[in-house]
């Protein structure tokens, strides 16, 4: 059964001319791959905000997460910081995706070359209730690791 399609309103930046839209790269791909519209190196340990070209008009009820791309993690440890990332419905300005480099040589993102992928997703809002207890479970207040004992 195919996925209902979302419609996100995209406005090119001047610097993002001549760049592929967003887009998935096969018929069952979760997240559409992005693109750098900027050349930036990043020495190891750096990070830097690259701008993508674009900015989106998210519907009410809807994020865009940003995810790193398996393929530049893997080869060259470069990663999306605060993954996944969240554009909210109400921003306006150029999707950027923070990239920082966790190998140990430097790396050239260049533009035009893919950088990220958007998975649009569904949000649920949600307001907290405050209690005096809570309800128990097994688990109970183990933390960190605790499940895997």
């Amino acid at each position: 059964m195919p996925s209902p399609e979302l419609e996100i309103r995209l406005r090119r930046l001047p610097h993002g001319e001549g760049l592929p839209l967003p887009a998935y790269a096969t018929a069952h791909a979760a997240g559409m791959d992005v693109v750098a519209a900027e050349t930036v190196t990043l020495a190891p340990g750096a990070r830097h905000a690259v701008g993508t070209g674009f900015a989106i008009a998210i519907p009410e009820g809807y994020e865009v997460q940003v995810r790193p791309r398996s393929g530049l993690a893997l080869k060259h440890g470069i990663t999306c910081l605060n993954a996944p990332g969240t554009i909210d419905a109400d921003y306006r300005g150029e999707v950027k995706v923070i990239l920082a480099n966790l190998g140990e040589e430097a790396f050239e993102v260049v533009r035009g070359e893919r950088i990220a992928q958007l998975v649009p997703a569904p949000v649920v809002r949600a307001r907290f209730a405050e209690a005096d207890a809570l309800d128990e479970t097994e688990r109970g207040g183990g933390g960190f690791g605790s499940t895997g004992r």
